[in-house]
């Protein structure tokens, strides 16, 4: 299924006939490219994977070890947000949709299943194993996606493509060390690979840029982003619902719904309210933009995690202060918002005011932390105060720009 369904597609986009197809590069210009239902499909399926990376965190945190959890938590969503990069990045320039194509890819979801069954085993007995044989399989499909493209490549677009396919194989074999290595080089490990890892597109790309669209990249980064606050909702609404049956503590768990309803409605909007693929335009931006997307999906799907702290906390469930429980959402929270600042927002704010909303309000997020059984509700209010002050301050700016073009006419 490609992006249009025009009788003649635009140049660079795949030909729809045949069930194989040659791997060919799609045009950085193609017109009205968006996302595939394959590419949707395997963004709820690493959700999945997500949402499990999510409970071992809420577990950790609700029994007092907040320090281990959050290292857990890092290094599995290191994993699945790598993999689902690598594969985003890799069809932005190369989805033929044919069916070697579609099983392949099929072949990468199975492996983030894979993946999202040894989280558990490794959050809590730090054993590796399922969660390395996911990787393994994700990335091994990874290579035979860029095998097959360096095979109908030309000159310095083939090398890019072999260097891609080796720079991942060689880092499984380096992964390797948190099966088998002693647990406490595994840190080390994890640390050492990330590097490799992010610097495989660096060295790969020296020889030539992928095709990617910028277009198709920026909405499927927004389309993970809405999945993941999604899996935020759904994640708190649970915690609430099997809450309130079990201890009738409706007074005490409404703030906390109503606060981080608020919070998630904000975090959408402050994502989506500028039009972001129109930076996109050089890969130096892309790879900082990209990469960087790290924090937002993990500070996302974490105040899910929080909101759930938060409710355990409120009816006895968790074994830590109020404090902790609050530090859960407020800090996630502050975390997410800095990041969109840094990454979307500030390229698009005229002036001081419009610059300084989104850390500002991060800071009295955090604040908030130290509002006990309100500190949730108040995170809430603040996010959704910095909403209207955006918008405000958007508006005025928008108004005198209209009276300068008018005097200007005028004139």
């Amino acid at each position: 299924m490609t992006s249009s369904s025009t009788p003649a597609p635009p140049a660079g986009a795949p030909h729809p006939s045949g069930p194989l197809r040659r791997l060919t590069a799609r045009g950085r210009d193609e017109a009205h490219r968006v996302a595939s239902s394959l590419e949707l499909f395997f963004d709820l399926c690493f959700v999945v994977a997500v949402a499990q990376a999510g409970v071992q965190l809420v577990h950790a945190v609700a029994a007092g070890h907040a320090g281990e959890g959050i290292l857990n938590y890092a290094m599995l969503f290191f994993a699945i947000w790598w993999a689902w990069m690598n594969f985003s990045w890799f069809a932005s320039a190369y989805d033929n949709d044919d069916a070697l194509y579609r099983v392949v890819t099929l072949v990468q979801i199975a492996g983030v299943l894979v993946l999202a069954a040894g989280i558990s085993r490794a959050a809590t007995q730090h054993d590796f194993f399922l969660v390395w044989l996911g990787y393994v399989i994700m990335r091994l499909a990874m290579v035979w996606q860029w095998l097959r493209a360096a095979r109908s490549a030309p000159g310095a677009e083939r090398t890019t493509a072999l260097r891609y396919a080796c720079g991942v194989l060689l880092c499984q074999v380096g992964w390797l060390g948190l099966v088998v290595l002693p647990e406490p080089a595994r840190a080390w490990v994890f640390l050492v690979m990330v590097v490799a890892e992010l610097c495989v597109p660096l060295y790969a790309e020296k020889a030539q840029e992928t095709s990617w669209h910028p277009h198709h990249i920026a909405e499927r980064y927004g389309l993970f982003t809405i999945i993941v606050l999604g899996e935020t909702i759904a994640a708190a609404t649970v915690a609430v619902k099997s809450a309130v049956p079990e201890h009738n503590a409706l007074g005490e768990l409404l703030p906390i719904a109503a606060g981080g309803l608020l919070v998630v409605f904000s975090a959408w909007w402050i994502y989506f309210v500028v039009p972001i693929h129109g930076h996109l335009r050089s890969s130096r931006r892309a790879f900082v933009w990209g990469y960087g997307h790290y924090l937002v999906f993990a500070s996302a799907a974490a105040i899910g995690a929080g909101l759930e702290v938060a409710v355990e906390q409120a009816v006895g469930k968790a074994h830590i202060s109020a404090l902790s429980a609050s530090a859960a959402v407020t800090l996630p929270t502050a975390l997410y918002l800095l990041t969109v600042w840094a990454l979307h927002a500030r390229h698009f704010k005229a002036g001081l005011a419009q610059q300084l909303v989104l850390p500002v309000t991060a800071l009295l997020v955090i604040c908030c932390t130290f509002l006990g059984d309100w500190a949730v509700l108040a995170a809430g209010l603040v996010s959704a105060a910095s909403v209207a002050t955006g918008v405000i301050l958007t508006a005025r700016t928008a108004g005198r720009r209209r009276a300068a073009g008018t005097a200007a006419t005028a004139g």
